[in-house]
């Protein structure tokens, strides 16, 4: 990766354009082109109740955080792209906390993490790092608004539709998969789809769904019964 003439990698400064208000030095100093991370799919970014490591800023791939339960369940909270932010991450830098959910790499990464102090100085000395920072948190706290809005007034089954909806005609995907992104278990995922299979919504394959209806499936998504 070749780096700007401050020291930082190319794409950053498109994708996180507050960085831009920084003095060359400061810039170099705080995002050297050398200190990009590259992260294979799969890889555990931070645990719960693990110290914050810093502030990731994503270059490439996508991270998705994920909260677990005792018994081993787990449900997709979002996913970080490139240009995004991770609010677990900011809340525990501004709180001082350990981390409260889970972070893995959903594809390969390319990122690079500001250090806590790092981080300290910017929010406290540089306003369009700060109002970056608590910009994507907003957004980020609606959205998880939303996700317990459907988790607590939306059946499973208009979940799983408008999910599948918003994934395409063919789905590449386990079922796990799915169960986790909407906070369920596998089972009862497996059932719904065969029942949306039987109703001739989808057909299921391997690893793969292939949406039949959307029509079906959409007014099963918005339906009130």
């Amino acid at each position: 990766m070749r780096a700007l003439a401050d020291g930082s990698p190319p794409e950053l400064l498109a994708l996180y354009p507050a960085l831009r208000s920084l003095p060359v030095a400061q810039l170099a100093a705080s995002c050297p082109a050398s200190a990009v991370r590259q992260v294979p799919a799969g890889a555990q970014l931070f645990s719960e109740r693990q110290d914050c490591l810093g502030f990731p800023l994503l270059l490439a791939g996508t991270i998705k955080v994920v909260k677990s339960t005792a018994s081993g369940r787990e449900m997709l909270l979002y996913r970080v792209e490139p240009g995004g932010s991770c609010i677990i991450s900011s809340s525990c830098l501004l709180g001082h906390t350990p981390y409260t959910a889970r972070g893995v790499a959903e594809t390969p990464l390319s990122l690079l993490v500001l250090p806590t102090a790092t981080f300290a100085i910017l929010v406290a000395e540089n306003a369009m790092f700060r109002d970056f920072v608590f910009h994507l948190f907003a957004e980020r706290i609606a959205e998880l608004m939303q996700l317990v809005e459907e988790v607590a007034f939306h059946r499973l089954d208009q979940r799983l539709a408008k999910l599948l909806l918003a994934r395409g005609e063919g789905i590449r995907s386990t079922h796990q998969a799915l169960a986790e992104e909407l906070g369920s278990v596998r089972e009862i995922v497996s059932r719904l789809l065969k029942g949306f299979a039987v109703q001739g919504l989808v057909k299921l394959g391997r690893e793969q769904i292939v949406v039949i209806d959307r029509a079906g499936l959409q007014q099963l998504a918005e339906s009130n019964r």
